[in-house]
């Protein structure tokens, strides 16, 4: 593992180890929430949400998908994008790896465009 990946895996595991960060995704799992929903939901004020999702977001953990409510409203509502996770502890080192959604979409978007330029 290399200095750059070691550093990666670092920052990961400490942001697994924030309860709130693993309420967050846990939460935000199944369905998009609010960060109002999230507030309550984790017993945390709303600042230290957006904190928590900014910091999810910078690391590709948390999607955004923003509506327009029906009075006009913007509305925000946070999804996690965590498909698996996996550590490991080979020969004194730690590897960690996140396969998110995104990544399976974008690999059924590639293979679709392939079969379309192929037609």
């Amino acid at each position: 593992m290399t200095a750059g990946e070691n550093s990666q895996s670092a920052a990961l595991l400490e942001l697994f180890a924030d309860d709130y960060s693993r309420e967050i995704l846990l939460a935000a799992d199944k369905t998009p929430k609010t960060a109002k929903e999230l507030s309550r939901r984790c017993d945390a004020s709303l600042a230290t949400i957006y904190r928590r999702i900014s910091t999810l977001q910078e690391h590709g953990l948390i999607r955004v998908h923003s509506t327009i409510g029906s009075g006009g409203e913007h509305k925000q509502r946070f999804e996690t994008t965590i498909e698996t996770l996996h550590v490991a502890i080979s020969d004194g080192e730690l590897e960690l790896s996140v396969e998110t959604r995104d990544e399976l979409a974008d690999n059924f978007t590639t293979l679709w465009n392939n079969f379309r330029e192929n037609i």
